[in-house]
């Protein structure tokens, strides 16, 4: 069941055990705890089944008009189970009735880390567009591809 989180204690626990079980998406121990303490104070969904998180997706606005997917994860043992497309069903609802009208991701680039192709492959599935490639935002072997969707 998909839920909108406003306690910040409880933002940063899924977060931080999510984040910290996908070593292979999140394996940076400074960034994953930059996502950690920023989720706190964003907008935040989490799927919870039994008391226990099975992922969870936040929202950063970047602009009056744009809204950021900031950091999603849902456990490895729930991968294809649409859970991911459930968290981004709830958070691209969210954005339309805020008034936002374009919504983006940060990822590495296609073709640099097998991982990373899956993630993207599912934003292009939910309808995200190649945009911007930066390839030393982040650092040379992590080059940032932007993602953009109308909303």
């Amino acid at each position: 069941m998909i839920c909108i989180i406003n306690d910040r204690e409880q933002k940063e626990q899924i977060a931080r055990k999510i984040l910290f079980n996908l070593p292979d998406w999140f394996g940076l121990p400074e960034s994953t705890e930059e996502y950690i303490r920023c989720s706190k104070d964003m907008p935040f969904w989490a799927d919870i089944v039994d008391e226990k998180a099975r992922g969870f997706v936040v929202l950063k606005e970047t602009s009056p008009y744009t809204v950021e997917l900031y950091v999603m994860g849902v456990l490895k043992e729930f991968h294809r189970e649409k859970i991911g497309k459930q968290l981004f069903n709830h958070c691209y609802d969210y954005s339309k009735e805020q008034g936002y009208l374009y919504m983006q991701v940060k990822t590495v680039k296609e073709g640099c880390y097998e991982e990373y192709d899956r993630t993207i492959a599912f934003y292009k599935s939910v309808g995200f567009k190649e945009f911007e490639c930066l390839p030393t935002l982040w650092d040379e072997w992590n080059p940032c591809q932007i993602y953009v969707m109308s909303l």
